[in-house]
């Protein structure tokens, strides 16, 4: 229990640290966009007033006074319209035209007080025409950086949606790797004991309690593994070898295991235990199922750009045909496994290469260490 809570406080704490990071990139863009857009609206106006015939170096000062005061009040309509994000969309653009048309007269009143300051001592004419028109151009810039801003929140808040799903879909497809890899003990752990019953039963204590050592040192190293990370091929043959030792206590005089690794397979990595169901079906309907010596022969080798698993046992000569349903189970496991794992492209095949002699093969994608 305490393992799980410490893992759920972890990931609350990277959510938070993701929806920080996030919020601060916004911040940042809506900052750059107010730049970019108050600097376009400075350069515009100037070249429209010097078309106009006013000198733009002579009207510099009171232009950029003007831009700062109305970049003032866009910090302010920012900040009440971030109050809206949460309400549809038709409020938004309410709001947007509200806080345009409360502004618009309050930067023609300190436009016109900046007029003032600048043609001091002479008088101040007041046009009403050109107060309309300034109106207008007043109401049209903080309207649209409005738009601006919500474009952006939207922007924002689709690629957050977009995150949130991509960490979804991962999340699940690391839940749905985890089930079917999690598959494994259960159903090793119920072979492997009684496996010990049967020692016990025979009175061979000696080979039952080689048997709880081999199991607890395989064990270990199997359930601190994740099973949404690939290991190298030649890691995996390890955990299998410990696995088979384990197996062997109780069927040493009739299982033959052999290995054929080729060097370039050594470490193409493959989904951890994704051996054990197909060994643990050659030891359970080969071995167990079979009064003689059986052999156990795993291949493995980079072939036509992919990775090629083989592994042949001996079967009894009269198991021909359909599948015994137990084999069936962990062929599906392990074909379901690879079918998350690799999307883009992954195949086992099962069956008789004649009789008496059962094959199983995988061809896995390339993945280097």
């Amino acid at each position: 229990m305490a393992s799980l809570t410490e893992t759920g406080f972890g990931l609350a704490a990277r959510g938070d640290k993701g929806r920080d990071f996030a919020r601060a990139e916004q911040r940042a863009a809506i900052r750059k966009l107010a730049a970019a857009y108050w600097a376009a609206v400075f350069v515009s106006t100037s070249v429209l007033w010097a078309v106009a015939g006013t000198d733009p170096v002579e009207s510099a000062p009171g232009k950029l006074a003007s831009i700062a005061f109305a970049l003032m009040l866009t910090i302010g309509m920012t900040w009440l319209l971030k109050r809206t994000l949460a309400r549809p969309l038709w409020q938004q653009a309410v709001a947007a035209f509200g806080l345009s048309l409360l502004a618009t007269p309050i930067s023609a009143g300190i436009d016109f007080l900046i007029y003032l300051v600048c043609v001091y001592p002479e008088p101040a004419l007041l046009d009403r025409r050109e107060l309309a028109f300034g109106l207008i151009f007043g109401m049209s810039l903080f309207f649209g950086w409005c738009c601006l801003y919500l474009a952006l929140s939207y922007s924002f808040a689709l690629a957050e949606g977009e995150r949130r799903m991509a960490a979804l879909r991962e999340e699940a497809l690391s839940a749905q790797m985890r089930a079917l890899a999690y598959q494994v003990n259960p159903h090793f752990l119920f072979n492997t004991l009684n496996s010990m019953a049967g020692l016990i039963e025979e009175g061979a204590n000696t080979n039952a309690r080689a048997m709880v050592l081999q199991l607890s040192g395989f064990l270990r190293k199997t359930l601190s593994l994740d099973p949404t990370e690939d290991i190298p091929l030649h890691e995996e043959l390890a955990l299998q070898s410990d696995y088979l030792a384990v197996e062997s206590t109780r069927f040493s005089d009739r299982m033959n295991v052999v290995f054929s690794v080729d060097d370039a397979a050594q470490t193409v990595r493959v989904p951890p235990l994704i051996l054990q169901p197909i060994l643990e079906n050659a030891v359970k309907y080969g071995v167990g199922a079979t009064r003689g010596a059986v052999e156990i022969a795993l291949r493995a080798e980079v072939k036509d750009g992919a990775l090629a698993l083989t592994v042949e046992n001996d079967v009894p000569l009269e198991m021909t045909g359909a599948l015994p349903a137990g084999m069936g189970i962990g062929l599906r496991n392990v074909a379901d496994r690879m079918a998350t794992h690799f999307p883009e492209g992954a195949t086992l095949s099962s069956g008789y290469v004649r009789p008496g002699r059962f094959a199983v093969s995988l061809i896995l994608p390339l993945v280097r260490s």
